[in-house]
C-alpha cells in the first residue's frame, strides 16, 4: 500500500519550462493547490546560476539525466549524449539561455494539421504573456510585463562584429530582433540573463509562486507511474530511491505531465498508456493504448567547424585561462560584462541552404572560441572559433521506448539522425554556408585555418561522413506525444493537450509539438504552457492577434 497519500487539485510532474509557468499561473486562482514533482534536487548548485556554469553542469549526474542516443551508422556508430535537466528549472537551469522563437509559419502549420487555436496568430499573446523583453522589439509582438526576462549581449569580441559583418558581405543582412516575425539574417542572440546570471524558469515562475503560496514542491520524487481509475487519472505514484516504497499524491482536477519529451513518453509508456506491443514486450498491464506514445520523436543535429586563429589573436580559450580568466571573474562579481555572463553561442545566423527558398532552413551559430576535439566543452589550447548549422525542420523521425518498467534505467533514445534524404542535403547546404561564412575578407586578418573537418574533405560523401562521425545533438527534442486530432492514429493528444481516450491527464511540454518549430524550443515550450494554463483555468484565448504586414 503506498504511503503518505496527499490530495491537490493539481499534480504536475516535473518542474522544467511548463511545470515552472503552470504552477505559477494555476495558483493564480485563489485558494488552488498544486504540488510539482521534480526527479532531481533544488537548483541550489551554484553553477546554475553562472550562466558559463553550463560546461560544469553539462556533465553533473547530481542535476541533469545523462541520456544517450543509440548508436546508427548515420552518427558514425557513437551514441550521443542527449542530457536534459534534472533539478528544478529542468532544462532552463542547464542550456544555454538562448530565447528563439522560430517564424511564424511554424505555429501556422500546427493550426493546419488540425490543432485548433495554435497558429501563429492565435499564441502570440502567449509568447508576450510570459517575457520581459529589455531591448528593442516591436511592440506588436514582443512582451514587456512577464516573468522571464530577455536581454541582449552585453559582451563582445572582435571576432563575432567581424563574423557578422562578413556574413553582410555575402549577402546575409544584419537582423535587430529576429523573433519580431521575421527572423531572417545574422545578429546577436538574445538570452534569458540578467546582472550576470542565469534566470531560469524556476526563477522567473515557480519560485515566486512557491513563496506567493498554494504550490507545494517536491524534489527528488521520480515519478513512477500514473494512477488511473477507469480512464481517468487521479494521482501519481512516485519514489525517492530505487527499491524504495512507492508514495501517492493525488490529484482533485488533473495530472499534467510535463517530465520532457524523453521522460514524458518513458513515464506514459510505465504507466500503461502506449503501444500495446511495447508495453507487453516490457512487462507492463496495458491499461489505455496509444499508438504514438514515443514515437514522432525530432531533434536538430548540428555539424560544427572550427578554424584556428593567428597568432596573437587572442579568443575564448584564453580569456578563460589563467590571469585573463581571473580578471573576468573579478568583472563578473562587480556587475561588469565578462565571459561568464555570456551564452554558449554568441551570434546566430538564419539562413537558407540553398538559393530560392522564401524562407530559411538553417540555423547556424557562432562562437569566438573552440572545444578540444572528442571532448565536451572543453576549450582548446590554441585560440580558435566555432561555427555550427543545423536543419530547422528536419523531417526525419526516431522514437523515445521505455526498456523496463524501472523508471530508473534510462529509455531507449533514437532519433533517426540524418536518416531522411532531404535532411542530408540541407545538412551539406548547411556545413557548406558556414565555410564561406568563415571565408570572408572581414575575417581573414583573424583566422589562419580550418582544423575540423580540414580542406581536405569537399565532396558530398566526405562531408556527410564527417557529420556523421562528428555530428551531435544541440538538445531540441520533441515530438513523443504529438498534438493532433483523434482521427490521427498517431497523435497522442488533443488541442487541448489531454491524452485522447482518457480524463483528467494532460501533456504539457515539448512532447506535444506536432512538427519542430524553426528554432530553439525553450520559448515555444513556455508558450505552450501558458496557453494550456488558460485551458487548464478555462479562461477565454486571448483575441488572435491582428498584425501588421
Amino acid at each position: 500500500m503506498a504511503q503518505d497519500a496527499d490530495h491537490f487539485d493539481y499534480v504536475i510532474i516535473g518542474s522544467g519550462a511548463a511545470g515552472s509557468v503552470l504552477a505559477a499561473r494555476l495558483t493564480e486562482d485563489p485558494g488552488v493547490t498544486v504540488c510539482v514533482l521534480e526527479a532531481g534536487p533544488p537548483d541550489t548548485n551554484p553553477w546554475i546560476h553562472i550562466p558559463a556554469g553550463f560546461i560544469k553542469t553539462l556533465s553533473d549526474p547530481s542535476v541533469t539525466w545523462q541520456f544517450k542516443t543509440k548508436a546508427t551508422a548515420n552518427t558514425g556508430g557513437r551514441q550521443i549524449s542527449t542530457t536534459q535537466g534534472r533539478t528544478l528549472g529542468g532544462s532552463s537551469s542547464i542550456n544555454g539561455m538562448i530565447y528563439n522563437r522560430g517564424q511564424p509559419a511554424d505555429l501556422d502549420s500546427w493550426a493546419q494539421r488540425g490543432n485548433r487555436g495554435w497558429g501563429y496568430a492565435d499564441v502570440l499573446p502567449y509568447y508576450r504573456r510570459s517575457e520581459h523583453r529589455i531591448g528593442y522589439g516591436e511592440e506588436q509582438r514582443r512582451g514587456r510585463a512577464g516573468s522571464l526576462p530577455v536581454t541582449d549581449m552585453d559582451w563582445f569580441h572582435p571576432l563575432t562584429e567581424a563574423f557578422i559583418k562578413g556574413c553582410e558581405g555575402i549577402g546575409i543582412p544584419r537582423n535587430p530582433d529576429y523573433n519580431s516575425g521575421s527572423q531572417a539574417g545574422v545578429g546577436y542572440f538574445q538570452r534569458a540573463i540578467v546582472g550576470g546570471r542565469r534566470v531560469s524558469a524556476a526563477r522567473a515562475f515557480l519560485h515566486p509562486a512557491v513563496a506567493r503560496g498554494g504550490v507545494e514542491v517536491r524534489t527528488n520524487a521520480r515519478a513512477c507511474g500514473i494512477i488511473l481509475d477507469g480512464k481517468r487519472a487521479v494521482g501519481v505514484r512516485y519514489l525517492h530511491e530505487r527499491g524504495g516504497a512507492p508514495r501517492s499524491v493525488m490529484a482533485r482536477r488533473e495530472v499534467i505531465v510535463s517530465a520532457g519529451t524523453a521522460n514524458t513518453a518513458r513515464l506514459l509508456q510505465v504507466s500503461g498508456i502506449g503501444p500495446a506491443a511495447l508495453l507487453q514486450s516490457i512487462g507492463v498491464p496495458v491499461l489505455h493504448e496509444v499508438k504514438g506514445v514515443g514515437e514522432n520523436f525530432r531533434d536538430h543535429y548540428a555539424s560544427r567547424i572550427v578554424m584556428r586563429a593567428r597568432k596573437g589573436v587572442t579568443t575564448l580559450n584564453q580569456l578563460a585561462r589563467g590571469l585573463r580568466l581571473a580578471g573576468q571573474v573579478a568583472r563578473w562579481a562587480s556587475g561588469k560584462p565578462s565571459i561568464l555572463a555570456t551564452a554558449p553561442s554568441h551570434v546566430h545566423v538564419f539562413w537558407k541552404s540553398f538559393e530560392g527558398l522564401d524562407q530559411p532552413d538553417l540555423q547556424c551559430v557562432f562562437t569566438p572560441g573552440s572545444y578540444a576535439e572528442g571532448k565536451v566543452y572543453v576549450l582548446d589550447d590554441v585560440p580558435g572559433v566555432t561555427a555550427g548549422a543545423w536543419q530547422h525542420r528536419p523531417e526525419s523521425t526516431g522514437w523515445v521506448r521505455a526498456r523496463s518498467a524501472d523508471v530508473f534505467e534510462d529509455p531507449e533514445i533514437n532519433p533517426n539522425y540524418l536518416s531522411n534524404p532531404m535532411d542530408r542535403q540541407v545538412h551539406l547546404g548547411g556545413i557548406r554556408l558556414l565555410r564561406r561564412m568563415l571565408s570572408t575578407p572581414e575575417l581573414n586578418p583573424f583566422l589562419e585555418a580550418e582544423t575540423l573537418p580540414g580542406l581536405n574533405a569537399q565532396s558530398d560523401d566526405e562531408l556527410l561522413d564527417f557529420a556523421y562521425r562528428n555530428g551531435s545533438t544541440t538538445y531540441h527534442l520533441i515530438g513523443t506525444a504529438r498534438m493532433g486530432p483523434e482521427t490521427d492514429p498517431t497523435a497522442v493528444v488533443s488541442d487541448q493537450l489531454l491524452v485522447h481516450g482518457l480524463q483528467g491527464l494532460r501533456v504539457v511540454d515539448a512532447s506535444v509539438m506536432p512538427h519542430m518549430p524553426s528554432a530553439n524550443t525553450y520559448a515555444t515550450t513556455l508558450m505552450i504552457a501558458e496557453k494550456a494554463a488558460d485551458m487548464i483555468r478555462g479562461r477565454p484565448a486571448p483575441e488572435a492577434e491582428i498584425l501588421a504586414a
